[in-house]
């Protein structure tokens, strides 16, 4: 399994492995462990909604106690850092993923995607997949992410919503 791996997997199903949008934050933190906690929850309790917890690049966010919203951030030229049962030995993987290269690999696995017109503009792309409608916004790369191609997109989130 690589990150790569990871990333087209979540295009096409909108799911990392077990974790899915409408299952219970508990059990999400069965399978992973407790998570870092935003501070606004940390501030005014767990019943706050709309804010995510964390498990290094990877983030819940959290409606009534079940994830409403899943998160994967890439820091181009670092290391993924996500939880080993979204990507065992995750740190071994480059986050340096381009906008050309995904697309590429989602369309070998068949996944459907086009230009997400809401999110892209500027110095910034985005796509969204079809059917499972997950979102992946590109940008050009800040001067501290060290890339080679500084022209080039690279991906910095992929995420999914419930309606």
């Amino acid at each position: 399994m690589t990150l790569m791996n990871v990333l087209v997997d979540f295009a096409r199903t909108g799911r990392i492995g077990p974790l899915h949008c409408g299952m219970p934050l508990a059990e999400a933190e069965d399978l992973l462990g407790h998570g870092r906690p935003h501070p606004a929850i940390r501030m005014k309790g767990p019943d706050i909604d709309g804010y995510p917890y964390a498990w290094g690049g990877l983030q819940l966010v959290v409606t009534q106690r079940a994830v409403s919203g899943i998160w994967i951030n890439v820091r181009p030229g670092s290391v993924a850092r996500l939880p080993p049962l979204v990507l065992p030995d995750s740190e071994s993987f480059e986050a340096t993923v381009g906008r050309e290269e995904l697309i590429t690999a989602l369309d070998t696995a068949g996944c459907d995607n086009e230009v997400n017109p809401t999110l892209t503009f500027g110095e910034q792309s985005s796509i969204l997949t079809r059917p499972a409608e997950v979102c992946a916004v590109f940008s050009l790369p800040g001067r501290d992410h060290g890339v080679r191609h500084r022209d080039r997109h690279y991906l910095d989130v992929m995420h999914k919503h419930t309606a």
